[in-house]
């Protein structure tokens, strides 16, 4: 087989990058454009020794796990948001629970690990949308396909603004008039935001040339309150007709019966000097309502800044974190345990299970999010928690070895902990701080995973510092994309 030529095909599998996986004389193909069933007629892009790239050219015979309803014009057009929105639901579920045992297996080297059934969600989920319009956080790329400089400095656009999402595998803004992914708050908003920048000629950020004004816009929607936050990232001082804006904004929310509540510029000036990590001077400044919206998870309240970390699907947040205080009750018996939250975030998981432990203990490299746990604790009369800007891979052992740097009764319940809860971004924990946590010898440790990649190999790490994997429980908080969430319960020991 070579480039450019055409091979016929049955689509077998999906790879963790979305691509149909086929054979053709025994060699497994990677095909964009097909689902699980589908037969194909693809033409070969990419030849290597033993795997080749191919694009649809034809479906031939449509697979029965397509999901018919599923009419995006914008995933035809290339966006790449939503990579198994053709697939059906329940055969999405199936391939996520593959790809995390496949992982444990592959890469932490686990024989036969235990693994329960994905939690996915359900039909009369999210008002009967199921697994559509779940996401409580939009982050919408801006884009006026570039700028020109005119005499005099005048910086103009080039194109219309697109606001909206990259095409798959580029850095290439589409313009999107809806997803049906996002709230309808941010559908909203991104199309309050667009007539704004077309009638105001405002310009997106060019990354060429370090010129232009809005990078992107984030929206944040309340679900349990219908509170809506907007933060506009922005290279410079401030958006002329600020005001404007935020009357236009309020306007399309409020048409889609929620309000907003904050809006917020995150200044992240260009410097000039692109290789240097402190280039972006980042700041936020409130310029319209409160500096945080409000939520609620079952009985607690939180307050949402613009920069805290918050899980993105709520329906199923309530669901992780209840598999989490399940594994909490099991790995601590009848005792009330020591809980350490590492990545603690504003406190959500660990005030999730204030109430079963005898202390908390947050840690958190963002001082901001530390603020916001301290605050959530306050807001729901929770006092059994403790709270560390910082480090969690220094703090442990500081903790552990008796330094003075450490609050005295902090290092205490340190010392004492029974279960580490650790939830990191999807690069995972690292080396440092997976011995850290094994220096200080805490029984139990409950992973929270949103990459099966860097998991496993952060559990074969684990298991190699006298931790034993016990089980491990996917849970669907990405419907419709290839990402997957998992709960891992690990104890020390044989």
């Amino acid at each position: 087989m070579k480039k450019d030529d055409i091979v016929k095909l049955t689509i077998e599998d999906m790879s963790v990058e979305g691509q149909g996986i086929g054979r053709s004389e025994g060699m497994v193909v990677f095909t964009e454009g097909g689902i699980p069933g589908d037969k194909v007629s693809a033409r070969l892009t990419k030849v290597k020794k033993n795997f080749a790239f191919a694009r649809v050219e034809e479906i031939l015979e449509e697979s029965p796990l397509r999901n018919e309803e599923f009419d995006c014009p914008y995933h035809e057009m290339g966006c790449g948001g939503c990579p198994m929105g053709k697939l059906d639901y329940s055969a999405q579920l199936r391939i996520k629970e593959k790809q995390i045992k496949n992982r444990l297996e592959k890469i932490a080297g686990l024989i036969e690990p235990v693994i329960h059934p994905i939690i996915g969600m359900e039909d009369e989920d999210n008002l009967d949308q199921g697994s559509w319009r779940y996401r409580n956080k939009a982050v919408f790329p801006v884009s006026t396909g570039g700028i020109i400089t005119k005499k005099g400095g005048i910086v103009e656009a080039l194109s219309e603004p697109a606001v909206g999402f990259y095409r798959a595998r580029s850095h290439e803004v589409l313009d999107c008039g809806d997803c049906y992914l996002q709230s309808m708050a941010a559908v909203a908003a991104a199309d309050a935001l667009r007539r704004f920048m077309y009638e105001d000629n405002i310009t997106g950020y060019d990354p060429k040339w370090g010129k232009g004004l809005l990078r992107q816009m984030t929206v944040k929607t309340a679900f349990a309150t219908g509170e809506v936050m907007v933060v506009l990232s922005i290279n410079g001082n401030g958006i002329p007709g600020a005001q404007k804006l935020v009357a236009m904004l309020d306007e399309a929310i409020s048409q889609v019966d929620h309000s907003l509540e904050s809006v917020v510029l995150n200044i992240q000036k260009d410097t000039g000097e692109k290789k240097s990590k402190g280039s972006l001077k980042d700041s936020y400044v409130t310029i319209a309502g409160k500096p945080v919206i409000n939520d609620r998870l079952g009985d607690l309240e939180f307050e949402i800044s613009p920069a805290s970390f918050y899980q993105v699907n709520p329906v199923q947040m309530k669901r992780l974190y209840n598999k989490v205080r399940e594994y909490v009750e099991r790995s601590s018996g009848d005792k009330k345990p020591v809980l350490l939250d590492l990545y603690c975030g504003i406190g959500s998981i660990g005030l999730y299970c204030a109430h079963m432990a005898e202390m908390v203990v947050g840690v958190e490299s963002v001082k901001d999010a530390v603020t916001d746990a301290n605050r959530n604790s306050v807001i729901n009369h929770i006092v059994n928690t403790r709270y560390l800007c910082g480090r969690a891979e220094e703090i442990l052992p500081d903790a552990v070895a008796g330094k003075e740097s450490i609050d005295p009764e902090i290092r205490q319940w340190i010392r004492k902990a029974d279960v580490a809860i650790l939830d990191p971004p999807r690069s995972g924990c690292g080396e440092k701080l997976l011995d850290a946590v094994a220096f200080a010898k805490i029984p139990n440790i409950i992973y929270v995973s949103c990459d099966p990649a860097t998991l496993a190999r952060d559990i074969r790490i684990l298991t190699e510092r006298g931790y034993r994997f016990v089980e491990a429980t996917p849970v669907d908080m990405f419907p419709n994309t290839l990402h997957v969430e998992a709960v891992t319960l690990l104890s020390r020991g044989k």
